[in-house]
C-alpha cells in the first residue's frame, strides 16, 4: 500500500499558551485540521481537550502533561515525549507517575482508538468511517502541539514511545518518519506482525473483526466478551490487507511490520521493554516477549545499538509488577524510560 505522508512543517509556536489565575488549562488555538470541541479538562498542567478532524471518524482526545515550571519562564522550550497508548484504552486512562514527574519535558498523548493500530487504514468505507491514524498524528498532532505550546520543534528534541498496541505505533512511526524522532520506545510492543510471529498478527485480526471479544485480551484486564471494546468488527482486511502469508498477499502487512524494517532506525534511540508473562502462553506478555526478542536478534544482525529489559516473571522490577502485560510493569518501564529520555535530551 502507498503511504500518502505529508510533510510536517517546523513552525515556530504560534502562540503563548498561559494558565489562568484560576489554574485552568490554556487556550489552544485550532489549525493543521483540528478543530476542538468545548473546552478543555483538567488543570493548568494535566489537561486533555476533544477535537474533531476529516482524517478520523468521531471526536478524540489529546492529553496534555506541561513540566511543572512551564509557566514560570516565557521564554523556555521544551522536548515532546509522544506517549501512545494500547488497546482498548484511551489518553485520559494514562495516569502513569512517570508522565507527571518530568519538570525536563512536554507529555503528549494522542487518542489512539480501541483498534486503530496507529496506522491510515486500507478500507476506509467500513462502518467505523474514516481512519486515518497515522495522518492525524503525524500531519496534526504534532504541528498543532509546536504551533500552542513552547517546544523545541526539531527531531532531536522529540520522542515517541508507546504500550502494547502503541508499541507497534511508537515504532511504525519512527520507521515511516525518522526525520521526526531521535528516540523510539516499545513497552511490551506488538513489534513483530510478520509471518513468524503470526499469533501476533491474528491477535490484530481479531481486534479489527471483534472475533470472540478480541479474546478479551487489552492493555487493562480482561472484558466482557458481551460488551466488547472492538465492536463493531469489520472485515479482516480492512486494515492493512490480507492479512494470510500465501502467495505473497499479505505484503501490506509485511511493508508496516516493525521487524522487517529496523535497519529504517539507524540512528535513532532504540528502547524494548518486556516480561515473560510467567511463561504461560495465556498471558499476552507470553507472545509479545517473543517479539521483542525477534526484533532484538535482528538488530544484533544488523549491529545496531539498543536498550533492552526483560524483566521476565518482574522479580525486582518494582513492586507491582508480576511479569504480565499489565501496568503495574508498564508503570516501572516509564521510570527507567523518562529519566533516560531527559537525558537523551540534554546531550
Amino acid at each position: 500500500m502507498a503511504w500518502l505522508v505529508a510533510v510536517v512543517a517546523v513552525v515556530a509556536p504560534a502562540t503563548t499558551a498561559r494558565a489562568d489565575d484560576a489554574g485552568t488549562p490554556p487556550k489552544l488555538a485550532d489549525g493543521f485540521g483540528l478543530t476542538q470541541v468545548g473546552d478543555s479538562v483538567g488543570t493548568a498542567h494535566d489537561f486533555y481537550l476533544t477535537v474533531t478532524t476529516p482524517q478520523v471518524a468521531g471526536e478524540q482526545h489529546i492529553k496534555i502533561i506541561l513540566p511543572s515550571g512551564y509557566y514560570d519562564d516565557p521564554e523556555r522550550r521544551y522536548p515532546v515525549l509522544y506517549f501512545l497508548h494500547g488497546s482498548p484504552d484511551d489518553p485520559v486512562q494514562q495516569t502513569y507517575p512517570a508522565l507527571s514527574m518530568s519538570d525536563q519535558m512536554i507529555t503528549v498523548i494522542p487518542d489512539g482508538g480501541a483498534r486503530s493500530w496507529y496506522a491510515n487504514w486500507l478500507n476506509q468505507n467500513t462502518v467505523l468511517g474514516a481512519q486515518n491514524w497515522e495522518n492525524f498524528h503525524l500531519n496534526q498532532v504534532i504541528p498543532f502541539i509546536d504551533a500552542n505550546l513552547r517546544t523545541l520543534a526539531a527531531k532531536k528534541s522529540r520522542a515517541i514511545a508507546g504500550i502494547s498496541m502503541g508499541g507497534f505505533g511508537a515504532f511504525h512511526y519512527a520507521q515511516a518518519r525518522p526525520d521526526l524522532f531521535s528516540q523510539t520506545a516499545s513497552l511490551s510492543g506488538d513489534i513483530d506482525l510478520s509471518a513468524n510471529s503470526m499469533d501476533l498478527r491474528m491477535a490484530v485480526v481479531a481486534s479489527v473483526t471483534d472475533a470472540l471479544g478480541a479474546m478479551c485480551a487489552s492493555s487493562s484486564g480482561t472484558c466482557d466478551p458481551n460488551n466488547s471494546p472492538y465492536k463493531p468488527g469489520v472485515d479482516s482486511d480492512a486494515l492493512f490487507g490480507s492479512p494470510y502469508p500465501v502467495f505473497n498477499v499479505d505484503w501490506r502487512w509485511n511493508q508496516v511490520d516493525p521487524s522487517q524494517h529496523m535497519d529504517r532506525l539507524k540512528g535513532i534511540g532504540v528502547s524494548i521493554y518486556t516480561g515473560d508473562g510467567g511463561g504461560s502462553p495465556l498471558n499476552m506478555e507470553f507472545w509479545v516477549s517473543g517479539a521483542s526478542k525477534n526484533v532484538k536478534a535482528r538488530m544484533d544482525a544488523l549491529g545496531m545499538p539498543y536498550y533492552y529489559v526483560n524483566y521476565g516473571d518482574g522479580s525486582g522490577w518494582g513492586t507491582q509488577c508480576d511479569g504480565s502485560h499489565s501496568a503495574g510493569c508498564w508503570a516501572q518501564d516509564l521510570l527507567d524510560l523518562v529519566p533516560r529520555l531527559e537525558r537523551a535530551f540534554a546531550s
